[in-house]
């Protein structure tokens, strides 16, 4: 019983570790297939003997691997290919939308005055400038018209004053005309009288 038991337990052993052994399997089958026949094959004389039908199924799984594996590099070429070619458009997509944000923003930030474009900076400084001479010149108005002013007024007051002088002077002519003519109508008088 205990040999049936032993026996039992080691071709449970062993069916455990065949199952590990193809669960394990690596990523290079072919590898795996060289070491199978290695351990597979028979001694002789330091030598070792193979069978011919391995060789022949290694030679075709070998050779089914090697396209497999072309096929995968075609694949993964094509696929890289592709993804470049994505790349390289999305690079000439971006480039387009900044080159178009650029022209947005520069148009949003362009003021058209008169017909030209202006910064908004530009826009600004040059309306200000606008302002600061347009103060400029109503404060030259303001005080050619103070000056305007004074100046009629003086002459005013010179031609209340000069027509004054001028009544004075002229009641004093009259005076001194009608004095005069009295004289003179006195030496008529006197020169008749004689």
């Amino acid at each position: 019983m205990n040999k049936l038991l032993l026996l039992g337990l080691a071709i449970l052993f062993l069916t455990f570790s065949a199952t590990a052994q193809d669960s394990e399997e690596s990523e290079n089958p072919v590898e795996d297939e060289f070491t199978r026949i290695i351990e597979g094959s028979n001694d002789y004389q330091g030598y070792k003997v193979v069978d011919y039908n391995d060789l022949v199924k290694l030679k075709q799984n070998t050779a089914n691997f090697i396209s497999n594996i072309n096929n995968e590099i075609v694949t993964q070429k094509n696929t890289i290919d592709q993804q470049q070619k994505e790349v390289i458009q999305l690079k000439k997509n971006l480039e387009s939308t900044q080159d178009n944000l650029k022209a947005v923003t520069a148009e949003k930030d362009a003021i058209t005055f008169l017909g030209m474009p202006f910064s908004k900076g530009t826009y600004m400084a040059l309306m200000w400038g606008i302002v600061a001479i347009l103060i400029l010149f109503l404060l030259f108005f303001i005080f050619q018209f103070k000056k305007g002013h004074v100046q009629t007024s003086e002459a005013r007051n010179n031609l209340i004053e000069t027509e004054k002088e001028f009544e004075a002077f002229k009641a004093k002519s009259l005076v001194k005309e009608q004095r005069l003519g009295r004289l003179l109508q006195d030496e008529r008088n006197k020169a008749s009288d004689k």
